[in-house]
């Protein structure tokens, strides 16, 4: 970092879209890529840098589209190939990036590679997906939990033998310890690739590559990882099922193929590992594997000053030298951050503050600039599989439909047509339109600090010093230019007001209160409830 210019997406902010819920162009009820070109303006006038696609792939929608019919096309539901050629274009003309999901665990049980290897136990696909026989007993072939309840195993008729699949049944794990799969899944991402996307986000990174013996995994004797949502899968260490050292070569090589393309194209690998130093692991020894690792350790903390503290500086922490690191508050696996049960509407302005301060590469799931919340579905009207399997791990609340304006349907789809989940009931209150004319509201905070991180190379390529001690709930931080200057970030995480002792005098550049912008301050800052602000030093 030091001796080279910074790669785009060391500077960028991304914006995951989950299409079914961005935005209704054609009157179903449910997102598509059409919707998402529509609202390009407003994510060009938002300030995000790049977008993130959830799946559009062909699909039967027992997982929403993470069960996989056909890695090269564009389900029917969201559109065409040719719907998403001109969504990159138009996404380009406004110098926005285009990230799309890569699946590469698993495919759906529709996929023709998973008919084909079912078929029989000798054809050519035979050996592209993890098939086992019964133990001797007739057991299940080891001990394996599946992400989503229930074991990791499921019996073929046909082949009369037992296949893997770490999420539903519907969901067969391929076998990438065949060189065929390699080769086919790699060629997945060159098809994208040649289409223009700038780079991928891969789900569930670390369980393309299990233990080749599929021995069992021991019991978890402390499986409470605080404020997961993983459910009865934490009773297991997960040492054997994911994670194998194999994946290293693996993500060294795709890494190899996203660098023989021009334009300096990105992955972003989803990590779900609450070890520091395993998850930077997969940077790679010499920084040749995952661009970016995602990062989940604030979102599995309490929000808390120490709980949030820890999470920041274990990160930092353990970054290999010259490393960029990935933050993120939400997605659509995770309750909202400005639901009851994570930081709070009181404090959703001090999670963005945080957020777009930190040192690394944030990622902003839609509606968070607005600050939705959870919206509950009854469980008779659950649309997510894991609902129905383990009640109470359903991710439908946090993927209710993007509330554009106070119109009917709030201006995702066209009044009188049923939304795929429900709107939010408060969006005539919390809505895009509304916000963006209000000087004070959350989205023209968000807005003004993503101009900030723009206009200001400390926020974008500044070192990160933690300083303290502070007061209890406060966290406070500093962003180091690397030519001089200096930025405080000090963040009341309570419904008190506080005294922090700042590193010197200065201005406030940003509060989350809007009428302290532009505020001299002491070295000792007070802290009003709920708020943060971004202080100069020497100013």
């Amino acid at each position: 970092m030091r001796d080279r210019a910074p790669r785009w997406w060391q500077t960028a902010v991304v914006y995951q879209v989950y299409p079914r819920s961005f935005a209704d162009s054609d009157g179903d009820g449910t997102g598509d890529l059409n919707g998402i070109s529509g609202r390009l303006d407003y994510l060009a006038w938002l300030g995000v840098d790049a977008i993130w696609i959830s799946p559009f792939y062909p699909s039967p929608m027992a997982d929403f589209g993470y069960d996989v019919a056909d890695y090269t096309d564009v389900d029917p539901l969201f559109g065409t190939l040719a719907d998403f050629d001109r969504l990159v274009a138009a996404a380009h003309e406004r110098n926005i990036r285009v990230l799309v999901d890569y699946v590469p665990n698993h495919t759906s049980d529709q996929h023709p590679w998973f008919v084909e290897s079912r078929a029989s136990r000798d054809n050519p696909k035979a050996d592209w997906y993890v098939w086992r026989d019964p133990k001797p007993d007739g057991g299940l072939p080891n001990n394996w939990i599946s992400m989503f309840a229930g074991p990791t195993w499921t019996w073929d008729e046909t082949r009369a033998q037992y296949y893997l699949h770490i999420f539903l049944a519907e969901q067969p794990d391929l076998n990438w310890r065949n060189p065929e799969v390699r080769d086919a899944m790699f060629d997945v991402a060159r098809f994208w690739l040649d289409r223009g996307v700038d780079g991928f986000r891969i789900d569930v990174a670390p369980m393309v590559m299990k233990d080749p013996e599929l021995r069992d995994n021991p019991p978890n004797p402390d499986p409470g990882w605080e404020h997961s949502r993983l459910g009865s899968w934490l009773t297991q260490l997960h040492v054997n099922d994911h994670n194998h050292p194999d994946m290293h070569e693996l993500y060294r090589s795709f890494r190899s193929m996203l660098e023989s393309y021009p334009g300096d194209r990105v992955s972003i690998g989803e990590l779900h590992h609450p070890d520091f130093d395993r998850w930077a692991e997969y940077y790679g020894e010499r920084q040749d594997e995952i661009h970016v690792p995602f990062n989940f350790h604030v979102i599995n903390s309490p929000w808390t000053a120490d709980g949030v503290r820890r999470a920041v500086e274990g990160v930092e922490g353990v970054l290999p030298a010259g490393a960029w690191a990935s933050w993120v508050l939400g997605n659509h696996d995770q309750p909202r951050i400005a639901s009851a049960e994570r930081a709070g509407r009181d404090q959703a302005r001090v999670a963005m503050m945080l957020l777009l301060t930190l040192r690394g590469t944030p990622t902003l799931y839609y509606g968070d600039e607005i600050g939705m919340v959870d919206v509950p579905v009854a469980v008779a009207d659950s649309r997510d599989p894991l609902e129905r399997l383990e009640a109470g791990r359903g991710r439908d609340p946090e993927r209710s439909p993007m509330p554009w304006d106070d119109s009917p349907n709030a201006g995702f789809c066209p009044p009188g047509v049923s939304p795929w989940l429900p709107i939010a009931p408060d969006f005539a209150d919390v809505n895009v339109a509304g916000q963006a004319v209000d000087p004070g509201s959350l989205l023209t905070l968000t807005r003004d600090l993503l101009q900030l991180r723009r206009e200001h190379p400390i926020l974008r390529l500044g070192d990160f010093e933690p300083f303290g001690p502070t007061p209890d709930g406060v966290l406070a931080f500093r962003r180091i230019g690397r030519s001089g200057g200096q930025l405080d970030v000090l963040l009341n995480l309570t419904a008190e007001p506080r005294a922090a002792r700042g590193s010197g005098a200065g201005r406030v550049v940003i509060g989350t209160q809007r009428e302290r912008d532009g505020e001299p301050v002491g070295a000792d800052v007070e802290l009003r409830p709920n708020e943060g602000l971004v202080v100069e030093v020497g100013r």
